[in-house]
């Protein structure tokens, strides 16, 4: 694969799926002898949990789960 010029790589899906990668996920570089080794970061990146915090308690519907369903579903 080619480097870009501002040092980007794709990752191949095999790769991706046996490291279980998602978009947005945090990866980490390691020198080793003879290359570099990659790796899903052990360390979460906070986004997802910083999204929840800023979302709890703006809801101003209160539904249960079957009636969000039900509407998402089209049903009546």
């Amino acid at each position: 694969m080619r480097l870009t010029s501002k040092g980007q790589v794709t990752v191949p899906i095999e790769v991706r799926e046996k490291l279980e990668l998602l978009p947005n996920d945090e990866v980490e570089f390691k020198i080793v002898k003879g290359g570099a080794l990659l790796r899903k970061s052990g360390r979460p990146s906070g986004r997802g949990r910083a999204l929840i915090q800023h979302m709890r308690g703006r809801g101003t519907v209160r539904l249960t789960t079957d009636e969000i369903l039900r509407l998402t579903r089209g049903e009546d």
